[in-house]
């Protein structure tokens, strides 16, 4: 079992996805957008950008894509920006639920919760 470890360990090592490539460590690193998006859903909405979180979701789902077409096909790549566009999303289903919210309260009701 530990030679067979050993083997498979030293293809992955070499391989076109390997972590003597980019396209290994620019997945890992990717992955610190992932930890920042699942931090700001604890951040009040009205500080979350919406710019910001439409583009993130958009090109996370697109480089998911990508990264399934390109040669070497790289899926951690597409998982990590799968992960970021689903992040980005959750965001923006919040800021478009606060703004119905918001849009739904008549002026008397903020004059009685001021």
């Amino acid at each position: 079992m530990s030679a067979s470890f050993g083997s498979k360990f030293k293809t992955f090592y070499n391989s076109p996805i390997g972590p003597k490539t980019v396209h290994f460590w620019a997945p890992m690193m990717k992955w610190s957008l992932v930890i920042a998006g699942l931090g700001d859903l604890k951040r009040s909405i009205d500080q979350v950008s919406l710019s910001q979180q439409a583009s993130l979701a958009v090109s996370g789902f697109i480089w998911a894509r990508w990264s399934t077409i390109i040669t070497p096909r790289n899926i951690p790549l597409a998982a990590v920006n799968f992960f970021v566009g689903v992040t980005a999303a959750v965001q923006l289903a919040r800021i478009a639920r606060y703004k119905i919210d918001s849009s739904k309260s008549t002026p008397a009701t903020n004059m009685i919760a001021a």
